[in-house]
């Protein structure tokens, strides 16, 4: 992802699956034959929303497999299973929440890239996504015939919505991108390799995508809501005054 925003000011994804298609790809690896990268297959057996409310968790289970010829071949202890969640409007991930090490200590490595603005609404913000780098090394030379799984729970939180007369917003989380990227002894020095599963192979979970309905303040509400809020701020205002001028001359005590 920040090889993407060096070269893009925000995420769309035309842009990013163009630059994963053709930038990203174009440079995979130079050292390691073509049909290495046929026997590395990355696919999402489930997705799903966790909890209730504007806080919840994004749970994805992704599966690792690798043909039996080529295990022997990947350097093991340097490879890692790279996962980019790319988020919709309205949605974000806290990247203060994201660097507690005692909640994210299984991964290597996992970043926030775009819009990290907490405070702004969905009308005026942009999307991010989320990194993780996850180490395959162990997972590899212990991988059965069926692969191995990871399980990612990201916390997620909710924007404020445009307004809608429907009193909700949806929006529509997709599958991650996902690639493996492994450390290779060159002969000169380590670069690193990138595989990707071909788009045929890419098999798709049991939901695809996962939506989240966010309520949303209603246009004929919006009169009632600005007087209350104009009449609770003009109490609590006569109340501080009404504290400044006739309690301040209370006397405390020295104990």
């Amino acid at each position: 992802m920040k090889s993407y925003f060096e070269n893009y000011e925000s995420l769309h994804d035309s842009s990013f699956e163009d630059f994963m298609a053709h930038q990203l790809s174009s440079s995979l690896c130079q050292g390691i034959p073509d049909n290495w990268n046929v026997g590395v297959r990355l696919s999402v057996r489930e997705l799903s929303l966790v909890g209730e409310g504007s806080h919840r968790h994004l749970s994805s289970s992704i599966r690792l497999q690798i043909a039996a010829a080529s295990i022997p071949k990947l350097p093991a202890h340097l490879c890692e299973v790279i996962v980019i969640q790319r988020l919709p409007l309205g949605v974000f991930a806290d990247p203060f929440e994201l660097q507690n090490p005692h909640k994210h200590k299984a991964f290597r490595d996992i970043a926030v890239f775009g819009d990290t603005n907490l405070e702004l609404p969905s009308f005026q913000s942009n999307r991010s996504a989320v990194e993780f780098h996850i180490d395959a090394g162990f997972n590899i030379l212990f991988m059965q015939n069926n692969g191995t799984e990871f399980n990612l729970l990201l916390p997620l939180h909710a924007r404020y919505q445009p307004l809608d007369e429907s009193g909700y917003s949806v929006v529509e989380i997709g599958e991650p991108d996902m690639l493996m990227r492994c450390s290779v002894e060159g002969k000169q020095h380590k670069q690193s390799c990138l595989f990707m599963s071909p788009p045929n192979e890419k098999a798709k979970s049991t939901s695809a995508t996962v939506a989240w309905k966010i309520p949303a303040g209603m246009k004929a509400h919006a009169g009632f809501v600005s007087v209350i809020t104009f009449v609770t701020a003009l109490l609590s205002t006569l109340s501080i005054v009404y504290a400044s001028m006739f309690l301040s001359g209370t006397k405390v005590s020295k104990t």
